[in-house]
């Protein structure tokens, strides 16, 4: 009887040393979870205001809900007594020894990141980074995806993307055709500039704001060059590039005007 009482009063002192805090603990528990909550669905109507891309919203939602979830844990162990300073070093020496592990691609995810805030480029714009050219088919966490002119499939790791030249030929809506027509030193340059011209100006492909051009650019060799330069939608660059070429051929040679060719002159010397 006597040792039932002594575990009896045993177990009211734990309550009177523990049950507070037991209850506090419970009650930072709750209020904290709420918090957490609300804080996280606040967050996400940012991100969704500023039209964040919604994988970058997903993945930054659940790492602030882990970091917040993590702090909230420590919180709670603490008031309950719990010694948490030897635990909170072996989170930050694995955590360092994963980084250290990871650098490459930390470096990446830090790169993902970064241009799916930024958003230097989106999906389906032409681009050229990192000696690429190509439309962006996919902007992942890790690395981002380019459909190259020969139909070919380039992924570019993203801390390079980020840390590189960016050219985004999409960004501005239009782009410049630069090509290079010869015609002959005889022909009147005049009569030249409109017949290319009208080869631009009869292309519906073509953009008339800003104009197209037709320039004298080079007096070469053989032959007056031209700098023929059309502006195009992007997606429409290479249907205004080949039929530039192949449109002023046919213009040129319906008009009687000469494109020159290089000719080989061989000089004989002839012995007396």
């Amino acid at each position: 009887m006597e040792q039932a009482q002594e575990w009896i009063n045993y177990g009211l002192e734990l309550a009177k040393e523990f049950g507070p805090k037991l209850v506090t603990a419970i009650l930072i528990y709750i209020i904290g979870s709420w918090v957490i909550k609300k804080l996280l669905k606040g967050v996400r109507k940012v991100m969704a205001k500023c039209k964040y891309d919604e994988s970058l919203q997903r993945f930054l939602l659940n790492l602030l809900s882990w970091a917040l979830k993590v702090f909230l844990i420590f919180v709670v162990n603490s008031r309950l007594g719990v010694d948490v300073t030897t635990f909170a070093a072996v989170i930050a020496a694995a955590g360092l020894a994963i980084g250290l592990a990871l650098q490459g691609s930390l470096s990446n995810f830090a790169g993902g990141v970064l241009i799916m805030i930024f958003k230097p480029y989106r999906i389906g714009d032409l681009i050229e980074a990192q000696g690429v050219l190509g439309g962006v088919k996919e902007i992942e966490i890790f690395t981002t995806k380019l459909i190259t002119p020969e139909n070919k499939l380039a992924i570019v790791p993203n801390g390079a993307m980020a840390n590189g030249n960016i050219v985004n030929y999409t960004a501005e809506g239009k782009i410049r055709v630069d090509t290079v027509i010869g015609v002959a030193y005889e022909e009147d340059i005049k009569t030249v500039k409109q017949v290319l011209l009208k080869v631009l100006t009869d292309n519906p492909k073509v953009l008339q704001d800003p104009a197209p051009s037709v320039n004298v650019l080079e007096l070469a060799d053989s032959s007056v060059n031209f700098a023929v330069r059309p502006c195009s939608k992007p997606e429409d660059y290479w249907d205004v590039y080949f039929a530039t070429y192949e449109g002023c051929k046919l213009a040129l040679d319906e008009a009687g005007i000469e494109i020159p060719y290089p000719h080989e002159v061989e000089v004989q010397k002839v012995s007396k």
